[in-house]
This record gives structure tokens, C-alpha cells and sequence, in this order.
């Protein structure tokens, strides 16, 4: 059931069936860079990825969203809010397959992320972090309006992360 639309993409509830995309995703060389392992190697582990994401939409009313162009129904990647250890507010999270790269797909879905979470669950504060090294994520999240707000460190995590908010200085 589709939960968002834009322009290109029509946004959905990751469902068992999408397995295959979750381990192709996880296991590219731009999701392991830019945001890490997630312990995710066959589809029992990918099955066992997304039954976490469905459970955060259980619990908070959001979670990561899969991605597909509206014209083919071809997945592209996950985008949507997530509620992480060490952040006091939800967080706009994308991620791409790389043949998606360069083509503003991360920016239409998270802007649609983050004006979901303001107007629909009239969320107050939403948060982004990433890698200091990229720099198309930063760019994305200055693009819909996320101001950065310097650096945190998350629990298990030994580097520091560039963090971006909504909120105002």
C-alpha cells in the first residue's frame, strides 16, 4: 500500500516480497561506504532486516519506506523516518541503488519523508545524520532544508557523524 507520492516515486511499506531489493541494497558497495554493514548476507537476514523496519512502523507511526518509480514500479531504494538509539528525534533516512545516483531521487523522496512527518504526524523536530566523506548526502540535506548543527556521536559508534536538524539555531 502506497504511503507517499511524488513526482517519480510512489513510497511503500516494505513487505516480506521485497527481500531480494533489501539484499542487493545492503550488500552495495554505496550503502556498506556511506552507512554500513547491517549484518545483512542472504535473504533469511534480509527477511530478518525488514521485519525491523516493520516493527518501527508498528511502534512509531514511521519507518523506512521502499522507492519505486511511479512509471515502472522498479525499486530504487528506501527512504523515510527512522527513530534511532542516541537521537532525540526522528530521523530522514535514504539510501540509493547507485544506478539511481545523480538523478535527485534522494532529495524528492526526503523532502516527501520530511513533510509527512511535519504535517501528517506533526512531528516538531526531524534530524539527519551521515558521514562527514559524503557529500551528496549533505547536499540532499541541506537541499530540503535541514541545517547542519555540527557533529554527534552515536552509542556503538566509534567516529562522529554530521548531524542536521529542522530545528532553529
Amino acid at each position: 500500500m502506497p504511503v507517499l507520492e511524488t513526482a517519480r516515486l510512489t513510497l511503500s511499506e516494505l513487505v516480506p516480497e521485497d527481500a531480494p531489493f533489501i539484499l542487493e541494497l545492503l550488500l552495495s558497495r554505496g550503502f556498506r561506504e556511506n552507512i554500513g554493514d547491517r549484518g545483512v548476507t542472504d535473504l533469511e537476514s534480509a527477511g530478518g532486516y525488514i521485519d525491523r523496519v516493520r516493527s518501527g512502523y508498528a511502534a512509531n507511526g514511521f519507518g523506512l519506506w521502499r522507492c519505486d518509480l511511479t512509471a515502472t514500479g522498479k525499486p530504487t531504494g528506501l527512504c523515510g523516518l527512522v527513530k534511532r538509539d542516541g537521537l532525540d528525534h526522528p530521523d530522514v533516512g535514504y539510501a540509493f541503488l547507485e544506478r539511481f545516483w545523480g538523478q535527485g531521487l534522494a532529495s524528492e523522496s526526503a523532502a516527501a519523508s520530511l513533510a509527512y512527518g511535519r504535517e501528517t504526524l506533526g512531528l516538531p523536530v526531524i534530524v539527519a545524520i551521515t558521514t562527514a566523506k559524503n557529500h551528496g548526502s549533505i547536499a540532499v540535506l541541506k537541499k530540503i532544508g535541514l541545517r547542519d548543527a555540527g557533529t554527534i556521536r552515536l552509542p556503538g559508534n566509534d567516529y562522529d557523524s554530521a548531524y542536521f536538524t529542522t530545528a532553529p539555531e
